[in-house]
C-alpha cells in the first residue's frame, strides 16, 4: 500500500476527531474508554431510592459497556463525604457520584465552607427523578391532612425526620416553623429506612421521603397526609398534594431528584454516553418496574436537557435555602 492510500484514512479520522471535539490525549482516552471498572459512589446507605437507582442503572451499564460497574456506599456528613471523594477523583470517566439534588444544589449556601467547590469541581451527567415525596405520620396522631397536623404540632412536642441535613424535609420543617409558628425539631438520619422505623414506633411525629420507603411502614401504623410536588403520587391517588391543601409556597411545588455527577473536566463524550445510557436504561422493563415500585412517573434526560434544567432549577433551590437562612455549620 502506498503513502497516498494511507494518508486519506488518517485525514478522515483526524477530521472526525475534530468534529467530535476530541484531540490529542483526550481523543486517545475516550477511544479506549472504558478499559477498567467504573465506580459510582452513592452518598447514602443501602436501602433507599438513591442506592436502588445506582444499582439498577449500574447493572444495565455494565452489560452495555462490558466492564464491571461498582456501587460504593459512602454515607455521612450530609453526603459531603461521598461527594468530596469524587470531587477529588481523576476526571477520567471512571468515577461518578449519586446523591440528592439538595446536597449538590443547596449545600453551597447551607455550609459556609465545603472541602470542594460545587460549581467548579463537579459537572452534571443526568438527574434520576424522585417523584412526589410522601408526608407521613403515626396513626396515633389524630390528623387527616397537613393543616390538622400543624394544629396538633402547635400543642405537642414534634420532631420531623429527614434523610440528611439541608434535605427537602429539613427545609420543609424550617419553613413550617417560620410560617405557622410551630416548633418542629428536625432529626437527621443517614438514609430513609431508620427514619421511617422511628415514625412507626412513635419516636418521630412526621417524616418526608420516597413512596417505597414510606410504604414499607404503611402497614405498621404510618399514614400519609400529603405529598410534595405538582401532582399526586400514582400510588396514592387519594392523597392530595400540599399545594392542593392550600400551601402556596414554592418549596412544596418543586420536585427534586438524584443527580449523577462527575468530576469537572471529564471528557464530553463520556458524559454524553453516560447520560444517553441512562435514558436508554429508563426505557427498559427493569427501570419501569423500579419507577412503579417507587411511584415515579418521569424519566432521566440526556446531557443537553439535563444542563438546561440544571441552569434553570438550581438558582431557584439556592434562593429558597438563602431565604430560609438555614446554616449547617
Amino acid at each position: 500500500m502506498n503513502t497516498r492510500s494511507l494518508r486519506r484514512p488518517l485525514i478522515q479520522l483526524s477530521l472526525l476527531a475534530l468534529a467530535l471535539g476530541l484531540t490529542g490525549p483526550v481523543w486517545a482516552q475516550v477511544a479506549k474508554w472504558p478499559s477498567k471498572p467504573i465506580k459510582i459512589v452513592v452518598a447514602f446507605p443501602p436501602g433507599g431510592l438513591t442506592d436502588a437507582y445506582a444499582r439498577n442503572y449500574g447493572e444495565y451499564l455494565s452489560g452495555k459497556l462490558g466492564v464491571p460497574v461498582v456501587i460504593e456506599n459512602k454515607p455521612g456528613a450530609g453526603a459531603i463525604i461521598g461527594i468530596d471523594a469524587v470531587a477529588k477523583s481523576p476526571a477520567d470517566g471512571y468515577t461518578f457520584v449519586m446523591s440528592t439534588s439538595g446536597t449538590f444544589w443547596q449545600n453551597r449556601v447551607l455550609y459556609s465552607k465545603l472541602p470542594y467547590n460545587l460549581d467548579k469541581d463537579l459537572t452534571p451527567v443526568t438527574v434520576f427523578p424522585s417523584g412526589p415525596l410522601v408526608v407521613g405520620i403515626p396513626d396515633k396522631i389524630p390528623a387527616k391532612n397537613m393543616a390538622e397536623f400543624v394544629a396538633w404540632a402547635k400543642k405537642n412536642p414534634t420532631s420531623m425526620g429527614t434523610y440528611a441535613p439541608g434535605s427537602y424535609p429539613h427545609m420543609l420543617a424550617d419553613q413550617t416553623n417560620r410560617q405557622q409558628g410551630t416548633s418542629i425539631q428536625s432529626v437527621h438520619y443517614r438514609g430513609e429506612a431508620p427514619m421511617w422505623l422511628d415514625v412507626a414506633s412513635g419516636q418521630l411525629q412526621v417524616a418526608v421521603g420516597s413512596y417505597q420507603a414510606f410504604n414499607t411502614m404503611s402497614t405498621r401504623g404510618v399514614r400519609a397526609i400529603g405529598v410534595t410536588g405538582s401532582y399526586r403520587s400514582p400510588k396514592l391517588p387519594d392523597v392530595p398534594t400540599l399545594t392542593e391543601q392550600g400551601n402556596t409556597e414554592k418549596l412544596v411545588t418543586l420536585e427534586g431528584g438524584l443527580p449523577l455527577v462527575a468530576p469537572a473536566g471529564t471528557p464530553e463524550a463520556i458524559l454524553k454516553r453516560m447520560a444517553d445510557e441512562a435514558v436508554a436504561w429508563s426505557n427498559t422493563e427493569r427501570a419501569a418496574k423500579l419507577r412503579e415500585t417507587f411511584a415515579i412517573p418521569n424519566k432521566p434526560k440526556n446531557l443537553a436537557d439535563t444542563r438546561k434544567d440544571w441552569e434553570g432549577e438550581v438558582p431557584v433551590w439556592i434562593k429558597l435555602a438563602v431565604d430560609l437562612g438555614i446554616k449547617l455549620d
